[in-house]
């Protein structure tokens, strides 16, 4: 717990420290890029989630998402996206009678066959598989392998981004311990990018277990600013989250994120 505040804090001082903010048109497309989930841009973003209230309003967890987005052209046409998200977990009184837990999540790996232009109506799309793969430390998350399928589809016209990301996941090795799997992900997004490469987003990231019958829909509302750290882009983003629902014994109330993105450009 002492290890993700004092990295909440170091992250949260160094973004607000002086510095030279990007304005340029390049980097003001470089902000709209990151609003695409299937840009043609390797992105590396570290995501701090704050989220409290589990357990009857007792615990709380930092979740780090270790999420590198990489564009690979496979065709003249077409490009694979991967898409991997990787939690590190630190709670405390989340797991009743349980004392404090710290370790990884299980890693969720998707890939999106996506065209490398939008059609001329201009939606931007990709399909593919997504998989669950059990990295999670003992008593931290579910823990088994899972697949399904993903898609994402989007348009972006002026400074305005509007589209949403789906997938859904079904276990594929069971035990007891762990039961089945079977859930829904859905965000739908919409996304102002300005001429100064600043972002106003707002989002949710829903999920409906469908064998606990049981929905998890935070909300998720982001300010970002693309900066250039000497010759290397980064996006620092901050935002507050409302749970609106929540499974039982799950997160409640207020919650807060912050993400440092360091973007490569071809």
């Amino acid at each position: 717990m002492i290890l993700f505040r004092l990295f909440a804090a170091l992250i949260i001082a160094f973004a607000i420290t002086p510095l030279a903010v990007a304005q340029s048109d390049k980097d003001a497309d470089l902000a709209k890029k990151l609003s695409n989930p299937v840009a043609d841009l390797i992105s590396v973003p570290f995501q701090l989630n704050y989220n409290e209230g589990y357990a009857s309003g007792d615990g709380e967890q930092w979740q780090l998402n270790i999420q590198p987005v990489i564009p690979i052209s496979i065709s003249h046409d077409w490009n694979l996206i991967s898409r991997t998200i990787l939690p590190v977990i630190s709670q405390d009184g989340v797991i009743p009678g349980e004392g404090d837990q710290f370790g990884f999540g299980a890693t969720t790996q998707s890939f999106f066959f996506s065209p490398k232009a939008p059609t001329r109506g201009g939606l931007i799309w990709g399909v593919g598989p997504v998989l669950l793969i059990p990295t999670a430390t003992d008593g931290i998350a579910t823990n088994q392998w899972g697949a399904g399928l993903t898609g994402v589809a989007l348009t972006q016209r002026g400074p305005w981004t509007v589209g949403g990301l789906a997938n859904h996941i079904w276990s594929v090795t069971g035990n007891d311990k762990d039961g089945k799997i079977s859930a829904s992900f859905l965000q739908p997004f919409v996304s102002y990018t300005t001429p100064k490469a600043t972002s106003f987003t707002l989002n949710t990231e829903s999920t409906y277990d469908w064998e606990d019958k049981q929905w998890s829909v935070p909300v998720n509302a982001l300010i970002g600013q693309v900066v250039e750290l000497g010759a290397q882009p980064v996006q620092f983003s901050l935002g507050a989250r409302y749970w609106a629902e929540s499974p039982d014994n799950g997160p409640d109330g207020w919650g807060a994120r912050f993400q440092m993105t360091f973007l490569f450009p071809k």
